[in-house]
């Protein structure tokens, strides 16, 4: 892999603002800015950001809904070799406090909407960054001085240029580290699998502190010259206006986002014609909201992805789409997948069912600062991705389970070690376990089984007023039942699958014996 800087991002914006400066590249609520002037901007803050002693080997946070300013930073950070950390800014200040002393960024840049959050966060951080506010009155004019002066030079396709927290198996969330080369080639796949053009509209509905905000569709978009519309956050009235009057053309969102604009009061009523590619990734689509979107003439394209992988690993292009609606279909251009027999790590030939692995210039350069985390994730070139698969005979995949704990609720993973982490805090919780329960709205909702100590009064209110304390809202369980005991497996392990099974039941409203 070449490290000379061929492939990275922040060139992208400096030749498309010189190749087609006049065309729109953000509608951001309906304030337009064309290439030239994102270019112009991007520029400026670069070089502001190397005057003031920021470069390669630092870190900028950042905790900001979808802006312009936020894509701004972006392209200013990869000009100058500094890795971009989107925060999120659903997390409570105890939570960004924990991420922010993880990453250790130089500077934090945040939006007005959030700075309050931030603030409350700082305060439990020792020596904590500067902070600056984004935009054109905000850092774009002033860039504080960097804590340590770095010294400039060419970027470096292996530089890193995106840092993406995300929940895995263990309680902490960690930051996977994409290089500039992982982006390339991660946008370079989907270009060739599910091109864009110059003529597409482009609509962003994730946040922009997942991967896919920037590797699914508005990076290529982007690179291509088309135009990115940002929603800030998800309303589906709105979001179908935005689908009419900007006569969207594609858009990425995850199974939570389609039902609920087909069950919006406004769905039959939207003209959603224009739109000829969307992608839906993050969980599989009902089956229900696969054929509303169907019937109006717009098929959901399923694919699989995670952040370690750039993120996009599968595919199933509508051209190629399956009646077995639980197809993801097939790897992307340059990405390699195996299935392995998770007890034995042997490869599996032919039609099977194994842990998915994947390799390819696109799988991430490992978790910040976590060397044990990286080499749990990778075998050699080969990440683990901890998601049981099946192959059929046509090489077509579909996903099966999840080895790991995770469960996505409204596109959000979910450790559920980590919430565990947080109830077992309570002096009167002595075990907890936490899984996830299928929801028709949200995909899937926490549920945690909680052994309180003998004797204490303890209430399912009382439990969950202790989780919104230190946790963001899509964390929290929705709801909590006390048990005797936590059920183990032969090897004393928390027995998971059947509290998922009585999980189930639960949402149901199917009653059961062990709850109190």
């Amino acid at each position: 892999m070449s490290a000379d800087g061929v492939h990275t991002i922040g060139r992208w914006l400096s030749e498309r603002a010189a190749r087609s400066p006049h065309l729109i590249a953000i509608d951001d609520r309906g304030v337009t800015t064309d290439y030239a002037t994102l270019g112009r901007r991007a520029s400026t803050l670069a070089e502001g950001l190397r005057r003031a002693g920021y470069g390669p080997g630092d870190r900028i946070a950042t905790v900001s809904g979808n802006s312009t300013d936020h894509i701004v930073a972006f392209f200013a950070c990869a000009l100058v070799g500094v890795a971009f950390v989107p925060l999120s800014w659903r997390l409570t200040s105890h939570e960004l406090a924990d991420l922010i002393r993880r990453s250790s960024p130089a500077a934090i840049l945040c939006d007005d909407e959030n700075s309050t959050v931030l603030a409350e966060g700082l305060r439990s951080v020792a020596d904590a960054p500067v902070v600056a506010t984004l935009g054109p009155s905000g850092v774009e004019s002033r860039v504080p001085r960097a804590p340590h002066r770095r010294e400039a030079r060419p970027v470096r396709d292996d530089d890193p240029l995106l840092v993406i927290f995300t929940s895995g198996s263990e309680a902490a969330p960690k930051g996977a580290v994409l290089t500039h080369a992982n982006c390339f080639w991660n946008n370079l796949a989907l270009a060739q699998a599910l091109p864009l053009t110059q003529d597409d509209v482009v609509l962003a509905v994730l946040p922009q502190f997942h991967v896919a905000a920037w590797n699914v569709q508005p990076l290529l978009a982007w690179w291509v010259g088309a135009t990115v519309v940002l929603e800030g956050s998800f309303h589906p009235s709105r979001v179908l206006q935005l689908i009419e009057d900007r006569a969207v053309t594609c858009m990425m969102a995850v199974p939570t986002h389609y039902g609920l604009l087909a069950a919006a009061r406004e769905w039959d009523r939207t003209d959603i014609s224009s739109v000829r590619l969307a992608l839906v990734g993050g969980a599989m689509v009902p089956q229900a909201v696969r054929d509303a979107w169907s019937l109006r003439g717009v098929p959901l394209t399923q694919g699989y992805g995670l952040t370690e992988a750039g993120p996009n690993v599968l595919h199933q292009p509508v051209a190629e789409m399956s009646p077995d609606s639980a197809s993801v279909g097939h790897p992307y251009p340059h990405v390699e997948v195996r299935l392995v027999d998770p007890e034995t790590g042997l490869e599996l030939e032919g039609a099977t069912v194994g842990e998915l692995w994947v390799r390819g210039p696109s799988v991430f350069a490992g978790y910040l600062g976590d060397e044990a985390a990286t080499a749990r994730a990778l075998r050699g070139e080969w990440l683990c991705t901890g998601d049981l698969a099946a192959r059929d005979d046509d090489g077509r995949y579909r996903i099966v389970d999840r080895l790991k704990d995770i469960y996505i609720s409204g596109g959000e993973n979910v450790a559920p070690a980590e919430v565990e982490h947080v109830l077992l805090a309570h002096p009167l919780i002595v075990a907890a376990a936490v899984v996830g329960a299928p929801d028709p709205v949200w995909g899937e909702r926490g549920v945690a089984f909680v052994v309180a100590r003998p004797g204490a009064a303890l209430s399912q209110d009382e439990v969950l007023a202790h989780a919104r304390t230190s946790l963001a809202a899509f964390k929290v369980p929705v709801r909590v039942v006390m048990v005797d005991s936590l059920p183990l497996s032969s090897t004393d392990k928390v027995a998971r699958t059947r509290l998922r099974d009585w999980a189930a039941m639960l949402m149901e409203g199917v009653a059961h014996d062990g709850q109190r």
